[in-house]
């Protein structure tokens, strides 16, 4: 059974939670807060494997609400919101300090109000299942690929390039990463993290907000360059091009993930013609392994993230357990691991847990 806390202030939005919750059995609701003071006091008393908390409350918000659950009472925080495009700044601010994902507001339906819409509430279970699921720790294995090695050409016109994925819990890891890099390090970075199209923007303003480095949407045709960090932005899958030029490709792949770090790891391990550094964060599943083990064999300095500061040792344990990483670090020391000299990176294996 998961227990699932609700803050939300709205009567209406309050009763389409409750009847959503409802149509699972293996959700059970242990309290309902009508403003971010309740919830914090609630959360301390009885801590729920999964808050709903709405991000615009009276008294204390959503932002501040998830600041203080998350560190006096830890737990899967979803944030469930009227207006997603109106409210992206306190979506990620909430994220910065420890909410998992975001998901619109169900709605009741809008006849005689005694049913809800089907299309508007499947977002949210789907949500739901996903936060389950991290709750659990799963995670699936995949089988590496055999890399195209191309001739090196044109090498020392390349930057020192950085390629980085992640999922549940990403925005707030790569936040932690990028504030601590400087412009002046020159790393030319590109991150895959599963995203929403609609929320991608919001993510490289905010991400852009709190580092030095600049920050942006990934553009067709756009190439890394040092001191900038290119976030892939649409649903389709960012492919890495023989010019070293970025593009969106709708490329049918098993791996559900859209965008997915498999394939863009494995468009940079066919076109890029030197060994550079590759990062899986924080994430369920396996998406990434095969493609960072691609890497891996290339010669690349790969790093997992370690499970004590992953919010879902997922995607990094599946890579791990392929032998895809060259090293395993928590997140406050993947930046300083980033900046050594591409010179003394070494392929010997280094474990620090």
């Amino acid at each position: 059974m998961i227990t699932v806390g609700i803050a939300n202030d709205t009567i209406i939005a309050l009763e389409a939670l409750r009847r959503v919750i409802a149509t699972h059995p293996a959700y059970k609701i242990i309290w309902c807060a009508s403003n971010g003071q309740e919830a914090i006091a609630f959360a301390q008393q009885r801590t729920p494997d999964l808050l709903l908390m709405d991000l615009l409350m009276p008294s204390v918000d959503g932002v501040e609400a998830t600041r203080q659950i998350m560190t006096r009472s830890p737990c899967a925080i979803l944030l469930v919101t009227a207006s997603l495009t109106n409210n992206v700044s306190k979506i990620f601010e909430a994220m910065g300090h420890g909410a998992l994902d975001v998901v619109s507001t169900p709605v009741l339906g809008s006849q005689d109000g005694a049913a809800l819409a089907e299309p508007i509430a499947q977002p949210l279970l789907d949500k739901m299942a996903t936060m389950t699921a991290i709750i659990g720790k799963s995670v699936r294995r995949g089988n590496a690929a055999r890399v195209n090695q191309s001739c090196p050409a044109y090498r020392s016109a390349l930057p020192q390039l950085v390629v980085m994925g992640s999922s549940t819990g990403g925005p707030k890891a790569l936040c932690q990463i990028l504030s601590q890099i400087p412009a002046s390090a020159e790393l030319a970075m590109v991150v895959v993290q599963h995203i929403d199209k609609q929320f991608a923007a919001g993510l490289s303003s905010w991400l852009d907000s709190q580092t030095s480095l600049s920050v942006a949407v990934a553009q067709p045709g756009d190439s890394a360059k040092p001191g900038q960090v290119l976030i892939a932005g649409t649903n389709e899958h960012l492919v890495m091009s023989a010019d070293h030029t970025l593009s969106y490709q709708n490329i049918a792949h098993s791996n559900p993930h859209r965008p997915s770090v498999d394939i863009f790891f494995e468009s940079v391990a066919r076109h890029w013609q030197q060994p550079a550094q590759a990062v899986l964060l924080t994430g369920m599943g396996h998406d990434g392994a095969m493609g960072m083990n691609l890497l891996h064999r290339a010669g690349w300095h790969t790093i997992a993230e370690s499970q004590k500061s992953c919010v879902v040792y997922g995607m990094p344990r599946a890579a791990i357990e392929m032998g895809a990483a060259t090293e395993i670090l928590p997140v406050s020391e993947i930046a300083s691991a980033l900046m050594r000299s591409p010179t003394r990176l070494s392929s010997k294996k280094i474990w620090a847990f």
